[in-house]
């Protein structure tokens, strides 16, 4: 349990990256209820594109609005938007909140002891995160992938830094063009610099956000960040970061197999292409139950089980493959990246902007 005193601690500022979503303001209104000490200033970053530039679609409580200041982002994702957020800052600590999460009851006088408590090595203090799910049902696929959030890692839905710890590495690393991996790798180069990470007493509601029938066939684009995340770290990253390492290679074998079953049908092989495509439909029977089995089994649920389950092994493969090919010209140049402590790179892969994402 946290023994500091809010009236010891250091100031901080709030900053919310955003792309004007709607659950900015239920963000905002639980920040204003929280009461005080308030922050010196909350600097929301919009991330929106230039198109779409007039004023960001929110309404600011009253008892914030002497202290919220909106600047603009380079629309290049979250780690880029935080980047212009903490510098655009100038107290000691920054609280990174998302735009769709509630602080909890007393947040800033907690975040405040949390604050006042760490000591000079201490880098960041994460918060302790609850994902609600519903309870008149078993959770949906997407709802448990959400709930997953409640135990991960120095995720940047609720997570304090220390300004001269963020100076120290350079901040967030830009190529990570989501909000997926981008909070692991800063912790990870955090650790790697000397620095601690604490866990707080101050908590926050992670809402599962609305989303549609192809959720979880989108969110298998962050498998290409696992790529950049292996180029940087080391493929012993996943244990360091507390990650799941999640069913790539099933999904690599299952894509493979049906290629091959294609390949050889194509080629006049029918007994081969009848072997290779039961193995395919027995990879992907299992991930269909798997995922169905512990859910609400709807109609609507069963329907989005089937389709995604089909296309999410090749679209995993695709963007697994894809991100690893291009990685090959760094490889055999023998080109590396940013060690602990450093200034992350800029540029590399391109990866698509988006709110925050679990795997199925």
């Amino acid at each position: 349990m946290s023994t500091g005193h809010p009236d010891s601690a250091p100031e901080f500022a709030v900053v919310v990256p955003t792309l004007g979503r709607p659950s900015l303001a239920g963000t905002l209104q639980a920040l204003a209820d929280a009461g005080p000490p308030r922050p010196r200033r909350i600097v929301l970053v919009d991330d929106r594109p230039a198109r779409e530039c007039g004023p960001l679609p929110v309404q600011v409580p009253d008892a914030l609005a002497s202290l919220v200041e909106v600047v603009t982002g380079a629309a290049a994702g979250p780690a880029a938007a935080r980047n212009v957020g903490w510098r655009a800052a100038e107290e000691e600590w920054i609280a990174f909140l998302d735009d769709d999460v509630l602080p909890g009851e007393h947040w800033t006088r907690r975040l405040a002891v949390d604050l006042a408590a760490a000591d000079r090595t201490t880098a960041g203090s994460q918060a302790r995160i609850t994902v609600p799910l519903p309870g008149h049902r078993p959770p949906t696929d997407w709802e448990r992938n959400t709930a997953g959030l409640a135990g991960a890692r120095w995720i940047t839905a609720d997570m304090a830094y220390r300004r001269t710890a963020l100076e120290a590495v350079g901040g967030f690393d830009e190529r990570f063009r989501r909000a997926f991996r981008e909070d692991a790798d800063l912790a990870l180069r955090l650790l790697d610099a000397g620095w601690r990470l604490e866990q707080g007493e101050r908590h926050t509601v992670h809402p599962v956000r609305p989303a549609d029938r192809w959720v979880s066939v989108r969110t298998q684009r962050g498998n290409a960040d696992d790529v950049l995340m292996n180029r940087i770290h080391g493929p012993d990253w996943w244990r360091r970061a507390g990650a799941a390492r999640g069913r790539l290679p099933r999904h690599v074998a299952v894509t493979a197999a049906a290629g091959a079953a294609l390949g050889t049908l194509t080629a006049g092989r029918r007994r081969a292409a009848a072997v290779l495509g039961g193995l395919w439909l027995l990879g992907t029977g299992e991930f269909l139950y798997a995922r169905l089995r512990p859910g609400p089994r709807t109609r609507d649920e069963s329907l989005t089980m089937l389709l995604s389950s089909l296309l999410i092994p090749p679209f995993a493969t695709w963007h697994w493959a894809g991100a690893w090919l291009r990685t090959l010209p760094a490889r055999s140049t023998g080109a590396g990246e940013s060690g602990s402590g450093g200034q992350p790179g800029r540029g590399g892969e391109e990866m698509t902007v988006g709110a925050r994402e679990v795997r199925a």
